[in-house]
């Protein structure tokens, strides 16, 4: 359990880390749309003294050249806002894109209404007649107020990349800590196989007719092709043109000898005829072992488990099913992570292993294909026969 606890604290790492991005992104929108509103409403200020002064600036009467001055810094002062004026259909403006002469009714009436949709216009009343204001939005304002967003999708795309990054060394790192752990395995095993299976050849020359020798001499090869198995590992595997049919046959055979006689083991192939795929025959009967295995244990050593062979179009397809504990959708995905067990014992290896093994070495697909609590599992493995 200790090892399912770990993977648990690390996707709630994953989820507190997601939420305080988040946090961070709001808080950020919150402050930076206040500040947008503030910089809004000091704009409108601005345009509203630019309004008056321009008022002013119309007024003919005016002698004070001081005030003149002053009127005329105010107008000139605004560099940012785009202002367009409407005197008697006299169209004047500031800051706005000049368009040619052709086009400018047009291009003049789309702006104004586009202007009002934003701030409703500022009607100064003249001596003789009223002279209309229309203005927009500064450019800073503008690229104030979409700050936020593209905040926003400059730490989404950061915590993806973050994820990715992670992810991808935190999985080489596995990658070769498993590979180096099996080749070790393998080698250690080497020299203890090699002098069990010399015994085992004297004892048999010895006492020909025994049969518990004889089925000593069958599992000490097992640990050789076990050893054999661990030592492919991180290598290219020896791919091999093989009858389906009798790889899997013969995995639930060696599987069912080893089991309690409480547990049933049945494959299912429909006709006669092989199945020739291009497979590792080692590595592709430790995933079929290691599946059984796992079922035997969810089952608690009794039960069902029905291995099915069919070919569909170009794929070939393989459902272990097995009348065990069953589990939850959350865990279809969790359980293929390595170190991920609901073992009381046991590293959490076997199944992320078995979808290397599949995916990596014989590009198909392993997942469980449906699975309810209490009543059983069905993993799915799917093979291309190109």
């Amino acid at each position: 359990m200790g090892n399912r606890n770990l993977y648990q604290a690390s996707q709630r790492l994953k989820l507190i880390f997601i939420i305080v991005a988040l946090l961070i992104v709001l808080v950020s929108t919150f402050f930076t749309n206040r500040l947008a509103q503030s910089l809004a409403q000091e704009e409108q200020k601005r345009i509203e003294i630019w309004a008056e002064a321009t008022r002013l600036l119309s007024i003919t009467d005016i002698d004070d050249n001081m005030v003149n001055n002053l009127v005329l810094r105010i107008i000139e002062g605004n560099t940012t806002i785009p202002v367009i004026i409407d005197y008697k259909g006299n169209i004047d403006s500031r800051n706005v894109k000049t368009p040619a002469p052709e086009k400018a009714d047009a291009y003049y009436a789309e702006c104004i209404e586009r202007f009002s949709e934003k701030h409703p216009p500022i009607v100064l009343n003249l001596l003789d007649d009223q002279l209309f204001v229309y203005y927009d939005d500064s450019l800073l304002l503008k690229q104030l107020v979409y700050f936020p967003y593209v905040q926003l999708t400059i730490i989404v795309v950061f915590i993806l990349v973050a994820f990715f990054a992670f992810g991808s060394t935190k999985k080489a790192e596995q990658n070769q800590v498993w590979v180096g752990l099996s080749k070790e395995t393998a080698h250690q095993l080497g020299t203890p196989i090699s002098s069990l299976l010399a015994w085992s050849e004297l004892l048999h020359n010895k006492y020909p007719d025994d049969n518990l020798i004889v089925e000593m001499g069958k599992d000490i090869n097992r640990l050789r092709v076990i050893a054999e198995r661990f030592s492919k590992v991180g290598s290219i595997p020896d791919m091999q043109l093989v009858d389906l049919r009798e790889i899997l046959e013969g995995a639930v055979q060696y599987v069912s000898k080893r089991s309690s006689r409480k547990v049933s083991m049945r494959c299912h192939c429909p006709g006669r005829e092989p199945v020739f795929v291009k497979l590792s025959p080692p590595l592709f009967e430790w995933v079929i072992e290691n599946i059984c295995k796992n079922a035997i244990d969810a089952m608690d050593g009794e039960g069902n488990i029905d291995v099915y062979l069919e070919s569909k179009d170009s794929d070939i397809i393989i459902d272990i099913t097995d009348t065990g504990k069953g589990m939850e959708k959350s865990q279809y995905k969790a359980i293929f992570t390595p170190g991920y067990t609901t073992k009381k014992r046991g590293w959490g290896l076997g199944l992320s292993l078995a979808k290397r093994i599949i995916e990596e070495y014989h590009h198909g697909k392993i997942f469980v294909k449906r699975s309810e609590p209490g009543v059983g599992t069905t993993f799915r493995i799917v093979l291309t026969n190109k």
